[in-house]
């Protein structure tokens, strides 16, 4: 039997939580950094059954080689360090955006080898050798050993938290269920929140609009300020070099930055930060 991954904890119950110097909201930006095989089946912009698939692939690729940099402008312009969920087969392919990542200082989670593979179906054994082949990979790459881990298309096994657990993880971004952190019944792993809502490709495809979404950060945040105010709060913004960076999706992006970053009472940092000041509390 599977023991249950976390507990019941209704919010008006918990105690209160606090961020640094008083801030009301921690804010981060979940920034997709991924890698998709030719020809493998993967988020398309066309359901089509293609092999090569220039269509769908080349609309992916874009994100690596334009979108990803037009973002990190953006990011720069308002000193936001990114939470990157990174692709472990990034590193290979397109170690230009590792580098420019590492020298901002980013925050790196592991988000399994490639987004063209679910990370599903593992024996146990098995798993604890793609993890740790995907964690090393990463530490070599980015200097830096990931603390944090959202699976591709948010993908785990039974096992996977227990097995992260053992290779020094503090904590998942799998489970979109909450505005706060909160502790896994596995002794020093945590949950902290991701965003399935707040999502580029979500709303995207869905038909939204810029002004929309630049409307949806600005309700996002000013509802978390103010919603059972005296507790702190965490604002994910998930976000996909291949959707937003894309030009005319881009201009809001940044519009939506500036209003999170004038804020008097929000804490721009990285989901490690809000994981390592959670533990302490």
């Amino acid at each position: 039997m599977t023991l249950p991954l976390y507990d019941y904890s209704p919010l008006p119950t918990r105690p209160r939580l606090t961020w640094p110097d008083g801030k009301r909201v921690a804010f981060y930006v979940g920034l997709n950094i991924e890698h998709f095989l030719l020809g493998k089946p993967s988020t398309s912009i066309w359901p089509l059954d293609l092999d090569p698939d220039p269509l769908n692939h080349g609309w992916r690729e874009y994100g690596a080689r334009v979108g990803i940099w037009r973002i990190i402008d953006i990011l720069d312009r308002y000193g936001i360090r990114a939470s990157a969920l990174l692709n472990s087969d990034v590193a290979q392919h397109n170690p230009q955006i590792v580098k420019a990542g590492v020298e901002r200082g980013w925050a790196w989670l592991a988000h399994g080898r490639t987004n063209s593979i679910l990370h599903t179906g593992y024996e146990p054994d098995e798993e604890r050798r793609v993890l740790t082949e995907i964690t090393d990979t990463i530490e070599a790459a980015t200097g830096q050993r990931p603390r944090g881990w959202m699976g591709p298309g948010l993908t785990e096994t039974h096992n996977t938290p227990q097995l992260l657990s053992e290779l020094g993880y503090q904590y998942l971004l799998d489970w979109t269920n909450d505005d706060q952190p909160y502790r896994l019944t596995i002794p020093g792993m945590f949950s902290v929140p991701y965003t399935l809502e707040l999502n580029d490709l979500g709303l995207f495809q869905r038909g939204l609009s810029g002004p929309d979404f630049l409307q949806m950060v600005k309700d996002q945040y000013d509802v978390l300020r103010d919603d059972l105010a005296g507790t702190g709060r965490v604002m994910a913004l998930a976000l996909h070099p291949f959707v937003i960076g894309q030009p005319f999706r881009a201009k809001y992006l940044n519009l939506a930055l500036e209003y999170v970053a004038s804020q008097s009472d929000v804490w721009l940092t990285t989901s490690d930060d809000i994981a390592a000041h959670f533990a302490t509390v």
